[in-house]
Formats: C-alpha cells, sequence, structure tokens
C-alpha cells in the first residue's frame, strides 16, 4: 500500500517590503512521504520569500519536469522557477531556458559546500539564476516552527525573512552563493 501525503495548512500574513507586497493567505502544503519536515519548512520560506497571488506549489517530487514551485504568465509561460535542495547541473540549465528567472534554495552544510565547489563555475554562467543557501542552524530554528496548523506572520527586507508564530521568531538570512539582479 502506498503511503499518504501529510497535509499542512498554513494561514500567512505577508509583509515584503522589498518589493511592496502585502497580503493575507491560506496555503495547503502535501508533504510527500519521503520528504522530510525541514524540507517542507524550506519550502515554505522560499515561497514566502517570492511570495504572489500567482506563486504556486507544483507536483514536486512527483514531477521530473517541474520546479517546486512556479509563477506563470497568463500564456503559461514560467516566469519564476524555484528549485530546493542540490539538483543535477542539466536541470538548472533547462529551467533557465524555460523560466525568466530560476532560484535554487540550497541546504545541508556537508553536502550543499562540496556540491557548490563542483557547480558553481558552470552555474556562473546562467544569468538568470539565483542560487541561496540556508545553514543547518537556521533551518534548524525554521523547522522548529512546522506544525500541521501554522498561523505565521512573515516579513522581508533586505533580504531577510522574518517568520512569527505566536510566542516563536525565527530570522532567516540567506547566503547569496550566485545573485542575479532581476526581480523575484
Amino acid at each position: 500500500m502506498a503511503l499518504k501525503a501529510t497535509i499542512y495548512k498554513a494561514n500567512l500574513s505577508i509583509a515584503d517590503l522589498d518589493r511592496q507586497v502585502y497580503f493575507d493567505t491560506s496555503l495547503t502544503l502535501a508533504r510527500h512521504p519521503s520528504e522530510t519536515e525541514t524540507r517542507l519548512m524550506l519550502r515554505l520560506a522560499a515561497w514566502l520569500c517570492h511570495a504572489d497571488e500567482r506563486l504556486q506549489f507544483t507536483r514536486g517530487l512527483c514531477a521530473d519536469d517541474e520546479p517546486e514551485i512556479w509563477r506563470l504568465n497568463d500564456h503559461e509561460g514560467i516566469e519564476c522557477w524555484i528549485e530546493l535542495g542540490l539538483p543535477d547541473e542539466k536541470r538548472l540549465k533547462k529551467a533557465s531556458h524555460r523560466s525568466a528567472a530560476v532560484w535554487l534554495y540550497a541546504y545541508s552544510a556537508r553536502a550543499a559546500t562540496v556540491w557548490w565547489q563542483q557547480h558553481r563555475d558552470k552555474l556562473a554562467q546562467l544569468s538568470n539564476l539565483t542560487v541561496r543557501y540556508l545553514d543547518d542552524e537556521q533551518l534548524e530554528k525554521l523547522t522548529a516552527l512546522a506544525a500541521r496548523n501554522m498561523n505565521l506572520q512573515a516579513t522581508v527586507q533586505d533580504g531577510v525573512l522574518w517568520l512569527s508564530a505566536e510566542d516563536q521568531h525565527v530570522e532567516l538570512h540567506f547566503t547569496e552563493w550566485q545573485q542575479v539582479n532581476q526581480p523575484a
């Protein structure tokens, strides 16, 4: 028998001061049986960094031809492609040809550092790719906010993501391994 996804619900109040985006929304996140709660929360954090009413989660781990998160335009073209983890360089190259902007959120200190050293020169050729890294300590604090039903206030300012849930507060500083000067 196949294992079912675990459903998480998040009520969000978003204030992105960098992009002047403000709104409240509710999201339903399906955590695949092979996905950790840490990865789920990073997926949510990535969504919050690019929050937009058109931004949507895809089939994720179940689809080879889709990112974790994307924003489509009116003609079903991809405006923003967001990946998590340490994907194959060919996947990122393909994404950069299909989308106006590609974002990668890397994590897992040991593996990510080695992966970045091996791929950074080739990835530097992708002019629309931004690579962000979140260290293990911050990721652990982010994971502590995880709950099946979450009420989160999110503020983005100067590239920093602040999250509050009741009496818990987390401040996330992403390390920019590769940056592109494009709107999110």
